[in-house]
């Protein structure tokens, strides 16, 4: 029964979350409300894992917590419910734009749909800053890191593996 919820709840997520692994994540901390499979620490943890692994966020956060919730099948069947729904509507997607690509009214569709993208992800920037910016010294490293990226165009490997040094010699 787990794996059929698993499979349904990641489905779910997959066929909603538009715009990306970071989209994921509101459905994600509506998920560990809904299901206690993880926590809400877990999920934070999990969004560190993800973005700091080679790999789409959205397919290593659904590996990890199927993998949190019931092992192995576990994260096997949460990522494939998490990228069925994508691959039937590429699909779908990818032949009708064939036909209608230049129709005005899919431009205005897909124009529409950009401001929702940038709302679950402000959202999810939101829901992550309330836990990891807990401390003046996690919000001072924000801030320094953030002014670095700003300035600095580096690597963004780079800016992982600093913030993965500073978070260990500071305890934070």
């Amino acid at each position: 029964m787990i794996y059929l919820q698993l499979f349904f709840e990641f489905f779910k997520i997959g066929l909603f979350a538009i715009g990306g692994g970071a989209a994921t994540i509101p459905f994600l901390f509506d998920l560990s409300e809904k299901h206690n499979w993880f926590s809400v620490e877990e999920l934070t943890n999990m969004i560190a894992v993800a973005e700091s692994t080679p790999g789409p966020i959205g397919v290593n956060m659904a590996t990890f917590a199927g993998f949190q919730t019931a092992g192995i099948t576990g994260g096997l069947i949460a990522t494939l419910g998490l990228v069925t729904p994508s691959v039937i509507i590429i699909i779908m997607v990818a032949k009708l734009l064939k036909c209608y690509a230049q129709n005005p009214n899919v431009q205005i569709m897909l124009g529409a749909i950009r401001p929702a993208v940038l709302a679950l992800i402000l959202c999810a920037l939101m829901q992550i800053a309330k836990i990891s910016l807990n401390t003046g010294l996690s919000i001072g490293v924000f801030f320094i890191l953030t002014l670095l990226m700003l300035k600095y165009k580096k690597s963004p490997i780079l800016y992982i593996i600093l913030s993965a040094v500073i978070g260990i010699v500071l305890k934070i």
